[in-house]
């Protein structure tokens, strides 16, 4: 993608804006995803909150994942708004209870973890910003139910369809910085809880048998 000019020299703002979508925000999300990761797995999340905070994880990700995978496939209309912005009101709701669950739990939340949860939490709503600075015709469009646009409220294919290499990018950096990480955390976790219940008897006849001495 190219950034056009305009007649009197002015770079155009909406292909700029795209190229940092595109570009800037979308992969530099994934890095703070691998370090949220990291600091789970060094305060040992599956010997405390375990699998129910590593299941909030996959939740989140489904949350911030739906409006990433709708964003570069279709148009911008009120349709596709409606998706973002809900999916990032209830990353944000998640986001919350996801805390919540880590400091109930005992695990120990680092102070830099809540420093990686806000760049993790941008995106949600930075994209959805930026593109309805550029389609304010949409956003206008969205209160009033599509001001009688048939297609408002359903996903339009693209007209000018994004690369199939950028596309194929994009979902091997989803494979490698989100799921294989958060699918290994999950399983990490279910070995725990399952190794934690084998040993549950055990521990509880070595007492009952400690105690009758």
């Amino acid at each position: 993608m190219e950034v056009r000019a305009t007649s009197a020299g002015r770079v155009d703002v909406g292909e700029v804006t795209t190229r940092y979508l595109l570009y800037g925000l979308l992969p530099s999300w994934f890095v703070p995803g691998l370090a949220d990761w990291m600091m789970h797995r060094r305060t040992r999340i599956e010997d405390t909150a375990a699998t129910k905070e590593s299941a909030i994880h996959a939740v989140m990700m489904a949350e911030a994942g739906i409006p990433i995978a709708a964003t570069p496939r279709y148009e911008v209309d009120p349709a596709l708004l409606a998706v973002q912005l809900g999916g990032a009101a209830v990353h944000e709701a998640t986001a919350l209870w996801d805390v919540r669950t880590a400091v109930d739990s005992g695990r120990e939340v680092r102070p830099i973890e809540p420093h990686i949860h806000s760049f993790l939490e941008s995106l949600p709503f930075g994209a959805p910003a930026s593109l309805m600075c550029l389609h304010a015709d949409q956003v206008r469009s969205l209160p009033r139910g599509g001001r009688g646009d048939p297609d408002a409220w359903r996903l339009v294919p693209r007209r000018r369809p994004l690369s199939p290499a950028y596309l194929a990018g994009v979902a091997a950096a989803i494979g490698t910085c989100v799921l294989l990480p958060y699918g290994e955390e999950l399983l990490r976790c279910r070995r725990a809880a399952r190794h934690n219940t084998k040993r549950a008897p055990g521990d509880e006849a070595e007492w009952r048998a400690t105690k009758g001495r």
